[in-house]
Formats: structure tokens, sequence, C-alpha cells
């Protein structure tokens, strides 16, 4: 039963990333669509070689504290059987094939900050690295047995840390190193309904996300799914109610953008909290992640093209410092308390882990991007730029 319900899971957040390709493809320029898609399928094959290869070594065999060590490269020892330390009624490589998607999907959500004007090849490079020397290593630290994190007592329930803190901080890194875009002021979504059907297929893969790290069917499982669900809908409430405020008119992308900003939000909490406190960091997560988008990106002027900063950055450092708040044992006997519940110590362990996360995950991303530059540009020509990276790139007929 669990196996079979953790097979259906692993299919939810696969299709995510494809999802993601529409969602952003819609809300570039239409000579950039493809290009846009491109870094989420690229993201697909090449983690899903790194991942087998030793990515998933790194992350959760047996090592240190920090990182994990080669015993599984190359699934040696990940077989059919399950792995107890992990989950003890799934087999191994299902266990092992449900993280990378995480992998995959991590390195998808990148692409959003730097879409329209990266170079493809250090594109290429840079997730290859990424992954291995960040993504590995703070997967290890707040999932693995013996990750620091982890033994600390830091709660981080289907990846707030892990997938959305440290691609949006990935993400600012590289949308401050590239520099704005020369259009940016003029660029609009070509197609929301196309952003409109990824949002919806990143929506519906995200109850595989936070339902299955469960990784069995249970009490904790069911409370995840309506958490899930309580949040995103909250999530654009929040987000709506603010935006008709300021901008005196509910829109169809901030309707989609306040679900994502839900779901991000409710992601390290997903199984830690009651649905009330869902529904409460859901809607925060929309107005706080609305905030990010439409105020702090125009008041620091870095040009985060499709929001992976504002959405999930932001969201994701807000849902740790929630599940600080708002977690109960009465939800999940594994967890903890958090603030509200008399436990104030989860709340420094959440700050601890979100403050550890962002450092490490910035300077690491500015180290691989400089050595990258040394070798290669890590920007388009501005004529590449202007004529847009379908054609310029990917050989495709511009459409503008």
């Amino acid at each position: 039963m669990e196996a079979v319900f953790m097979f259906f899971c692993t299919l939810l957040v696969w299709l995510m990333t494809p999802g993601i390709a529409l969602f952003y493809g819609g809300m570039v320029r239409r000579k950039n669509v493809l290009s846009t898609a491109m870094y989420s399928f690229s993201s697909m094959a090449i983690i899903s070689i790194l991942w087998v290869f030793v990515g998933y070594s790194l992350a959760f065999a047996p090592g240190n504290a920090f990182i994990g060590s080669f015993d599984w490269t190359f699934l040696h020892s990940v077989g059919f059987d399950a792995n107890a330390t992990y989950s003890d009624a799934i087999p191994h490589t299902l266990f092992m094939m449900f993280q990378m998607t995480f992998a995959i999907l991590t390195v998808a959500i990148i692409s959003g900050a730097f879409a329209e004007r990266m170079n493809f090849a250090a594109y290429l490079i840079f997730i290859i690295l990424w992954s291995l020397l960040v993504y590995s290593p703070v997967a290890h630290w707040v999932w693995a047995d013996g990750g620091w994190l982890r033994e600390l007592g830091a709660l981080d329930f289907a990846g707030g840390n892990v997938v959305h803190i440290s691609s949006g901080i990935t993400g600012l890194v590289l949308a401050i190193v590239l520099g704005r875009r020369k259009e940016a002021e003029n660029s609009s979504p070509h197609n929301l309904p196309l952003a409109l059907i990824g949002g919806i297929l990143v929506w519906f893969g995200w109850y595989g996300f936070n339902v299955g790290s469960a990784l069995t069917i249970d009490n904790v499982a069911m409370a995840a799914f309506v958490n899930t669900n309580s949040a995103a809908a909250a999530g654009i409430i929040g987000w709506v109610a603010v935006e008709w405020l300021i901008n005196k008119k509910p829109t169809m992308l901030g309707t989609i953008s306040g679900a994502i900003a839900g779901l991000v939000s409710i992601t390290p909490a997903a199984g830690f909290v009651t649905v009330g406190s869902a529904l409460l960091i859901g809607f925060l997560g929309g107005a706080i992640c609305f905030w990010a988008v439409f105020w702090l990106k125009g008041k620091l002027k870095y040009d985060d093209a499709l929001d992976a900063f504002g959405l999930h950055g932001i969201g994701g450092i807000w849902g740790g410092i929630a599940t600080g708040l708002f977690a109960t044992t009465k939800i999940n006997k594994l967890g903890a308390d958090g603030l509200f519940y008399g436990n104030a110590g989860l709340l420094g362990k959440q700050l601890i882990a979100i403050g550890s996360t962002v450092v490490f995950v910035a300077i690491a991303t500015i180290i691989i991007i400089y050595v990258i530059k040394i070798f290669l540009p890590i920007r388009v020509d501005e004529d590449q730029e202007y004529k847009g990276l379908d054609l310029t790139l990917h050989a495709r007929k511009s459409l503008s």
C-alpha cells in the first residue's frame, strides 16, 4: 500500500517540473518561451543522471554532519529492499526516486530569476556544480540521518530549506550577478493561459510533494493534504486582497502566484501544524510574497525576472519561521511544539536553520558562478538578448 502511494506521489512531483516550464514559459516574452522551457527540461536530464551517479549518495548516504559519503555511488547498495533509516515500508529505490524529483524541481525553480538573459552553456555547468556542491549538502543537513540540522531538531517537513530557500537565494544571487535585462521595464507575460496551466500542474503536483513527504498514508499525511490545499486557497486570498487594495484590480496572474506563495509557505510546516494555522500561514504567505514581488524588488532594483526569490525564497523563509511558531505534537508526535505551544526553543532552531541555509547557499553560489565566469560568459550578449534566446541560442524562428 505504502509503495503504491509513494510511487504515485513521485509521479506527481515529477510533473511539477514540466509545470514550471509552462508556468515560466507563459510569463516571458514570446521570443524566449522555449529558451525558458529548456532550463527546466535540461534540469530533468542532467540532475536525473547526477542523482543516480553521486548526488543521492552525497545527500543521504551515511557520512558526517555536513555531507554524505560515496557509499551509494551509482546506487550501490540501493535496491528494492527498504532502508529502515528512512522508511521500512517502501523500496529504497523508490525513496531515491522520490528525492530525485525534489532535486530536479529545485534547479528548475532557480531559472525563473535569470530568465531571458543567461548563457545556456554556463547554465548547464552551473546546475551540475550547484546540485553537487549546494543541493546535496543542504539536503543532507536537513533530512539525512546524522545531518546537523536534523540532529539540532529543526523541522522541514517537505523542503522549505532544501528546495525553496535554497532555490530562492540562488536565484537572487544570480539575478544580481547577471544584472538587469535590457528591456526589463517593458517585459510582460506573453501568454497568461499557458502560465495558468503550468501553475495548475504545479499545484496538482504539490500534493505529492507535501503529502508524500510523510512516506506513508497516515494521520500526518492527511494533515499535510488538508493543510496544503487550505494554505494554497488562503494564499490566493492573501495575495489578491493586497493586490486589489493597492493596485485596484485582482488579476489572474496574482491569483495563481498567491496559490504558489501559500504552497511554498506551508511546505516546511505541512505535517506539523493544525488546519487553522495552515490557513493563517497561507494567507500571510500570500500577502508577504506580494510585498516582496511588488515592493522589495522595486526598492532594491534587482531583476528577479519571474520572482523565484519573491515567491520561493521569501515564502520559504516565512514558512520556516511559521513552523517554529505553529508546530504542535498534537498533529505529529515526531515533530515538536512551537512558540505558540510553549516551546520558544523550536523558533530559535528554525532561525538557525534558515540563517545557515541562506549564508551557505549565497556564498557557494557566488563562488560557483564566478569560477564559471573565468572560462565562459554567463550572460548572453546584447544582440542575442534583443533578438531573443529562442532564435540566437536554440535556432528557433523568432515570433516577436
